[in-house]
This record gives structure tokens, sequence and C-alpha cells, in this order.
């Protein structure tokens, strides 16, 4: 067990202020938290739905260890000012390393000396003496896919937190900064974080006679309502570096009746990458599709990879899901057999994606004009209705939720096929398990604008009345899974 170190850089007299505060109430913080035993469950329930069990997690301002064990991380590391805090986050939580200092000090926060999956900073933000200086001693705490997740209260809130704290309902604190979403976005920025998305969660931060609860999932959550809330939280990473070397490529087509297609695939498929590999998985054709599939492999063989499946059950998320356990490939890309997106623009992506400006990348078919007759008038309004809704549950902001060509890193999609009893086998059209999984594992969603060309072979397999309600029990599913946590 480490030994508590000292504060060693010359502190200011409002950070000493904090220590004799912090000092002051370790010993109380617990009755403090069952006090408010309403408030800090629901703020336990969002940050475990955004910190998955089983990952390395080191909490800044973690005060006496409860949020942080609350997290079940596999490896968790405490920093905090108060030594008192410290002592006593040491024995009520003797599993995890908990270190007394200043979380602006670079010296301390280097010599913890490892990399960490999550970062938390849970109402520490509001103590800073200068952000930007804090987040900077992060950097060398952070890998490629770490994400930071930073809580804090409503500027909004404020007198309202100060009559309950001098009414004995509140633990004392000192003034805090207050920021607005932009403020801290800014700061981020200048850090060189980006953010990812950001909630706002407690419109009733009591029990409220039994209905607080009530409230908080199904109210509180709603837009225009939740810009009130009491409590925001950020997910942020560090700006991206671009990959040094190329990456391999998996390219799944699900194609069922799309014989006429298949030449065409190829045909139009530019090189990219390291290495490329095209997965057809056939969904048992009337069109001889799959003979179709094996001709052109063998006449490719010299100079494509070609792999030829066939599923096993029904669906186009079906389709994916087969494809992707047999890819081989760093990077794993979804392109319609229909060729509405044409090959060429595969590159797009495979930059974007390499160049890490994004870790999951979708398409978007709503920037450039579409060809006559590529989508009906209500398929059209549909799609940008259903954006909409997808921005809001998602955290961020899409465009098109219904373009077929998404791709992500191999890595990535194991982890959200490890989680994905979270939401379960709800989606046979593939893309909305793909796109729930990347906003549950805070992937940074970036859109790629493409070019929409009307059919030339087929009919297409979407039916706008029975999957157009099918869409909206997945809205209506998400929303409870994703919202009302």
């Amino acid at each position: 067990m480490t030994t508590e170190s000292e504060v060693r850089i010359e502190m200011s007299s409002r950070k000493r202020g904090v220590l004799e505060c912090a000092n002051a109430q370790a010993a109380q913080r617990k009755r403090w938290i069952e006090r408010n035993a309403a408030y800090y469950a629901d703020d336990r329930r969002y940050m475990q739905y955004l910190v998955p069990p089983g990952h390395r997690v080191l909490d800044i301002g973690c005060s006496t260890g409860e949020l942080l064990a609350s997290l079940r991380p596999s490896y968790g590391v405490g920093v905090d000012l108060s030594p008192e805090m410290v002592r006593v986050a040491r024995e009520t939580n003797p599993g995890f390393r908990f270190i007394a200092g200043d979380a602006e000090d670079p010296d301390l926060l280097s010599g913890i000396g490892e990399t960490f999956d999550y970062v938390i900073i849970s109402d520490t933000i509001g103590v800073f003496d200068d952000i930007e200086i804090a987040l900077n001693c992060l950097r060398p705490l952070c890998n490629e896919r770490t994400r930071i997740i930073i809580s804090y209260y409503s500027p909004l809130w404020e007198p309202m937190i100060k009559l309950a704290t001098r009414l004995g309902m509140r633990m004392p604190q000192p003034e805090q900064n207050l920021l607005t979403r932009t403020d801290l976005t800014s700061v981020l920025a200048l850090a060189g974080f980006e953010t990812i998305c950001t909630e706002q969660r407690q419109l009733v931060p009591v029990r409220l006679l039994g209905i607080g609860r009530f409230i908080n999932r199904f109210i509180g959550p709603l837009p225009i309502i939740r810009r009130l809330c009491l409590r925001t939280y950020v997910v942020t990473r560090p700006v991206a570096v671009p990959e040094p070397e190329g990456l391999s490529v998996s390219i799944i087509v699900p194609c069922r009746n799309e014989r006429g297609n298949i030449q065409r695939t190829i045909s139009e498929m530019p090189q990219f990458g390291r290495q490329q590999e095209i997965i057809f998985v056939e969904g048992h054709s009337s069109d001889d599709t799959l003979a179709e599939c094996h001709r052109v492999k063998e006449a490719n063989a010299d100079v494509w990879c070609i792999k030829v499946l066939q599923q096993d059950g029904k669906g186009k998320g079906d389709a994916v899901r087969k494809g992707f356990a047999a890819a081989g490939g760093d990077v794993l890309m979804i392109l319609d057999a229909d060729l509405t997106v044409a090959p060429a623009s595969l590159p797009k992506f495979y930059n974007a994606i390499a160049s890490r400006r994004g870790e999951f990348i979708n398409g978007t078919r709503n920037v450039y004009p579409m060809e006559t007759g590529a989508m009906r008038l209500l398929n059209a309004v549909a799609n940008r209705m259903f954006a909409i809704a997808f921005s809001y549950l998602l955290n961020q902001r899409l465009t098109d939720t219904l373009c077929g060509t998404k791709v992500l890193r191999r890595a990535d999609y194991e982890r959200i096929v490890a989680a994905r009893s979270y939401f379960g086998d709800f989606d046979p059209f593939g893309d909305f398990d793909l796109l729930f999984g990347a906003s549950k594992q805070n992937l940074r969603i970036v859109e790629v604008p493409v070019h929409y060309k009307a059919r030339t072979y087929g009919e297409t397999q979407i039916s706008r009345f029975r999957d157009g309600f099918m869409l909206l029990r997945m809205l209506l599913f998400a929303l409870l899974k994703m919202k009302t946590v």
C-alpha cells in the first residue's frame, strides 16, 4: 500500500480552504451520503452505465472511495487532496490504491506510472484552480482508448444548492467553478481532448414521497426538460493520433437476391489499406446469388481474397454477425450489395477510422443530392425523423441512421459483442445493434457523406410500413435502455 504523499506544489488560499473543508468532513461523509441516498443512488447508477465493470479506473477527487468501489473496476486508483478522506477510503475500501495529493500537481500524477481505461472526475472539476492545467496533467495516464468522464452540477442549481447547504441538507462544500457545457467543451479542446457526448440527469435529487425516481427516469431525460436537471455528465477522449501503419480491412457484403450486383461489387472495388478481404454473406436467395458469389470468387482469385458464406438465420443483422465472425481484418466494413452506396466511397471510411477521427464511422446519404428514384419521399422524411430521434438517444449527432455502410475496428466490435447482453438480440437489421453498442461503449461516432444511387438490379428488401413499425419499437426499446437508466 502506498504511503500518503504530501501536496507537492504551493497551494492557493482557495485550495487550502478546500483541503481544510474536506479534512473536517471526512469522518461524516458516510452519514451525508446516507442522508441524500436518492441523489447518490441515481448518480452511481448512471456512472455504472457509463463505466462497465472490469476496467482499469482512476478516480480524481475520490473522497472516501464509494464511487470507485461501486464501479467494480479490475484495478482502481483514487486520488484526493485530503489525507483524511484518503485515510477513510483505505479503511473502508482496502482493495484499491488511494493516494493523497493534488491532482493539479503533474509530478504526483506522472508518478502513478500507469494508464487507465476510464478516468473519473466527479464534482472535482469545480474545485480545480486551473482546469486546463489539471486536464493536461492527466494526459500521461491516458492511452488511445481512455475515456474521461466528468460530472458536475448545473450553474442553474447554484442558488438552491447554497440554500440546501445553509439548511443543513447538504454537506458543506467550498465555492465551486460554475461551468456551462460550452465552457467545459472549450477548455477540453484547449487541453487536447474532444467531447464525445453529454447528458443531463436528476430533475429531482430527492425521493419526493417515492415519485422522485419515476420523474428522473421518465420526465427528466425529455428534450428541453433535461436542460433543467441538476447533474451534467460529459464523456471525452484524448484527441486522435493518426495510425502510423496501414490497417487490414474486411468488407462484409450481405446479399440476398442480388445476383446482378456481385460482379459489379468486385469490379468497382478500389484497393486500400494494408490488406483487403471481401466476404459475401448470402441469405438464401431465389436468383442464384450464391452460385454467382462462388463464380466471382473463382474468377478473381488471383486479385482478391474473397470468402463466400451462407446465412444460418434470416435478416441483415444475422448476415453481418456471421461475416464479422469470419473476418480477419483490423477494420470491419459493411457494404450493402444493392450498391446504392458505391464501393468507391469506402476509402473515405477507411481514412476516417485509420486517422482516428472517429471510432464508429457511419455513412450519411443526406448531404449530397440523391439520384432520381434512389429514395422515396416517405422514406426520406421518416429517415430524417429517425435521425433526430436517435441523435437524442445516443447523445451524438446523426443525420442518417439507416445508411447501411458502417465501419469500425475489430477491437471495438469485440467490446460491443462482449457487452451485447445489455441490449440483447433485438435488431434484425444489424444497424442499431452496432449503433447502440457503439454508444454504450462511448465510441466517437463520425459520419461520412456518400452519394446515394438508385438500384440498377433487383428490388429493395425493406418494407416501409412493417419495418417502420419495427424501428419505432426499437426507438422505445432504446429509450428504456439508454435514457431511463
